[in-house]
């Protein structure tokens, strides 16, 4: 039981590495924001209610198939996605790009796409895990867009 525990949290852990940086709120506060804009305690929440589905569904393949069973396709999807996940709070908030932050979400839209299909292929009743991350990701894509259009 703890084995399962351990492994996990070691499929959890690497989704909040983002949140080591330290943010800037005051400049997302100095920027023009849309209407639809939620609160900052909302993405706090929302991405780690993802965070944790994601892992769920990371953790389920993990346990059930070897290693080397797990598709090329899945691993490199899977890693693309993260990439593109864990660089907003860099692009966005230490780099202060709008445009960057945009391409970000986009990219982690797109790749949540792929990583949907790759996770049905393998666990198709987990795969809804994911479906709470499709709508964040493409609110954000849609929300970074709206931000750098407002404040070009």
């Amino acid at each position: 039981m703890l084995k399962k525990i351990f492994l996990y949290i070691l499929c959890l852990l690497p989704w909040f590495i983002s949140y080591l940086f330290k943010i800037d709120y005051t400049y997302l506060e100095s920027l023009k924001k849309p209407f639809f804009t939620p609160p900052s305690i909302f993405y706090s929440i929302a991405w780690t209610i993802v965070y944790i589905f994601i892992s769920i569904t990371i953790y389920n393949i993990i346990t059930n198939y070897k290693l080397k069973e797990i598709p090329k396709s899945y691993k490199i999807t899977l890693l693309i996605n993260y990439l593109f996940n864990q660089s907003f709070v860099i692009v966005f908030f230490i780099l202060k790009n709008n445009f960057l932050g945009f391409i970000s979400c986009l990219g982690t839209f797109l790749s949540t796409l792929f990583l949907y299909e790759e996770t049905s292929l393998l666990q198709s009743k987990k795969k809804y895990l994911l479906d709470p991350y499709l709508i964040l990701s493409l609110f954000a894509t849609i929300l970074s867009l709206t931000i750098y259009l407002m404040n070009i």
